[in-house]
């Protein structure tokens, strides 16, 4: 599975599914008006007043700043770019001014609901903006740049010859091809990594904007700002992170081991580095999904074991539809006709596994996807135009106009993400009720845990009830296999899930400087994930930069965290369908009553404090990963045995990233009720 998600690179408040938006105060505000044009009285506006204006007026000007974005995402071209940083740029200054004026109510005694609002508008924001006008406008147009030349990025192997151009999608495909040659992939892995490099130098600058429009707001750098917008300090949200990853490090170390005897048993010589694993050898482009490479991790390929080739199942189901369309044009159809035909059936096969996916949510009692979201949605990658391929989902304007933006192929790893996506989705649909500032997660790890939730509860059982996988054996085979096909996904992100962010931490506090971008991107993957290149990465280039989330400057921490909730959701699920057995066994498909706990929670968004969020499905407070360990189990105790007389562990290069600083107390928010 990729991951992938729903956000954008300028969102604001956590609630666009966009590109990351932002806000700061000014000192010295014009006198605010109403959406009308009538001017307020900043003296007599109480706090709630306030955040009503607010949320009336950011609920006005939500839809333009997403067209804007959409476009920008969609058609990607100087027009729709310029389009779509002007729009960021008015909806920042509107956004500083609230901020400024929000700071006549610090001290006063508020209601918790008002000063949550509060607390959430100065704080929703990854990419706060510089005071001055001038540094504004040159942020949002850097900001709309990256994800442009990232959306638009392609490696020509010939200079000068557009034919052996190709994109992310076609490059990862050599990756997951088991049929590609060792050369060939560590080819497509380097020829991607090339659209970073003319990034270098606007991300430097892009990080000093930021850093100057968070310190503008009290903070010591962005990264600071970042760990405060989980009801909890800075450092403690380090500290938290450190202690989830002590947690299940030791099942990802046995994982590690394992693919490293097998990549070193298929490559001789040359499936590891050092005992580190090879970057352009795990099937995928940044190593946080190893899936791919099931043709040689799959511990049991014996029929006995069940077969779990689903993508082998939605390729055949694809050419069968285009076979079917060719038929019907008796097999003449010209060469442009094929083309249309073969797009009608991507297109197709798009849509039917949409439609599984929200036959799962509605199963649990969820409505149906509004008829505007099937003509709206971006299902595969146009032919006439670039677009940004990274799957994300799109509130557009908090009244059920809900999209996805995908290049979908028939494959397993789009299918898992496509239930990923619409678990956003119907949390937009949740919560759109709520005032606008709260439409949020209860903190982004939420957002992205919700689809994934889904995913863990696509059993080999119910693959097999909707038909893509043939009958299971109730075997140890059968269930190493089940398991391993989820750690592949689950198990293999976690270290990359935590170490992005701890890059750019270090790049914000200043113990990253530019000089040693890429020394310390891979100093980090290679502690974290135990991975390295093959061939030296020296700064010249900016491996950072071909990691969407990057250029597109979303927060990386969410998905850590949410590889550890959607556990604790999906065990909580589990239990209020009364299921009974091994945790990794349960799929709570068709449960009303799961369900109905399930879109309790989704409704809360982000109106209350997370903690109060997870208590109220899980029965806890605190975020715990014994429920990855559980769902585990069998997998390790198989692991342990398979790694037996194996040196196991790597060893990485010193770190140059520092670790994250503890906070200011006088930056840290106050928790709210």
């Amino acid at each position: 599975m990729k991951y992938r998600h729903a956000l954008l690179a300028l969102a604001v408040l956590a609630v666009l599914p966009l590109a990351s938006c932002k806000r700061t105060p000014t000192p010295e505000a014009p006198a605010p008006v109403s959406a009308t044009g009538v001017p307020i009285d900043l003296k007599k506006e109480t706090a709630d007043q306030f955040v009503a204006r607010v949320n009336a007026e950011y609920k006005a000007m939500y839809p333009e700043l997403t067209a804007a974005q959409w476009l920008s995402s969609t058609y990607i071209n100087d027009d729709s770019q310029l389009l779509s940083s002007k729009s960021n740029e008015r909806f920042l200054a509107q956004l500083k001014s609230w901020i400024g004026q929000s700071k006549r109510f610090d001290g006063q005694k508020l209601s918790p609901e008002t000063a949550r609002a509060i607390m959430l508008l100065k704080l929703g924001t990854s990419l706060p903006p510089p005071n001055d006008p001038a540094k504004l406008t040159e942020l949002t147009k850097i900001a709309t740049k990256m994800e442009g030349m990232y959306g638009s990025g392609a490696y020509c192997k010939t200079e000068g010859d557009a034919k052996s151009c190709r994109q992310l999608g076609e490059l990862e495909d050599v990756l997951r091809d088991p049929a590609a040659s060792y050369e060939d992939q560590l080819d497509a892995w380097q020829g991607w990594h090339t659209i970073a490099q003319p990034m270098r130098k606007d991300y430097e600058r892009f990080a000093a904007l930021v850093n100057e429009g968070a310190r503008d707001m009290g903070f010591a750098d962005t990264g600071e700002m970042w760990r405060s917008g989980y009801d909890m300090s800075p450092a403690e949200l380090s500290a938290e992170t450190d202690r989830l990853w002590g947690q299940v490090k030791p099942l990802y170390e046995q994982l590690h081991c394992y693919a490293r005897t097998k990549l070193e048993a298929k490559y001789p010589g040359k499936g590891s580095v050092n005992g580190l694993l090879p970057a352009h050898l795990m099937g995928n482009m940044w190593q946080q999904d190893w899936a791919n490479r099931w043709d040689i991790l799959q511990p049991y390929s014996d029929a006995e074991a069940g077969s779990l080739d689903v993508t082998g199942a939605l390729e055949r189901q694809y050419q069968a539809d285009y076979s079917a369309k060719l038929f019907a044009k008796n097999s003449l159809a010209d060469t442009d006709e094929r083309v249309e035909l073969e797009r009608d059936a991507q297109v197709d096969i798009a849509k039917k596994m949409t439609e599984r996916a929200q036959d799962f949510y509605t199963s649990l009692g969820m409505q149906k996807l509004p008829e505007s979201y099937w003509q709206k949605t971006m299902f595969i990658k146009p032919r006439d135009r670039d677009v940004v391929c990274h799957a994300s989902a799109w509130d557009m304007n908090t009244e059920g106009d809900v999209r996805t933006k995908m290049c979908i192929k028939p494959n397993e790893e789009d299918f898992t993400t496509i239930y990923h996506e619409l678990g956003h989705v119907y949390y937009y649909l949740a919560y759109n009720k709520l005032p606008l500032i709260f439409q949020a997660g209860a903190h982004d790890g939420f957002h992205e845990a919700i689809g994934d939730t889904i995913v863990l509860a696509m059993t080999p059982n119910y693959l097999q009830s909707i038909g893509l996988v043939g009958e299971q054996q109730q075997s140890n085979e059968a269930l190493i296999n089940s398991q391993m096909r989820m750690a592949l996904a689950k198990v293999a992100f976690l270290p990359f899930g935590l170490m992005i962010d701890r890059w750019r931490w270090g790049v914000f506090d200043g113990s990253i400087p530019p000089a040693n971008y890429n020394k310390a991107w891979w100093d980090l993957k290679a502690k974290y994930q135990g991975v390295a290149p093959v061939t030296p990465r020296g700064e010249e280039f900016f491996d950072p930069g071909a990691k969407y989330h990057v250029p597109g400057n979303t927060p990386y921490t969410r998905y850590f965290l949410s590889h550890v909730l959607q556990f604790q959701f999906y065990k909580a699920l589990c239990d209020a369908a009364g299921y009974k057995g091994p945790l990794n066994e349960c799929s709570f498909y068709g449960n009303k009553e799961a369900g109905a706990r399930f879109q309790a929670m989704l409704s809360k968004g982000a109106s209350q404090p997370w903690q109060k969020t997870m208590k109220e499905l899980t029965g806890g407070e605190k975020m715990d990963a014994s429920a990855v360990l559980e769902y585990f189990a069998p997998l390790q105790t198989w692991l342990v045995q398979q790694n037996e007389g194996k040196t196991c562990g790597w060893q990485a290069p010193a770190t140059t990233a520092a670790a994250a600083p503890a906070a200011k107390p006088a930056a840290t928010p106050p928790k709210q009720g």
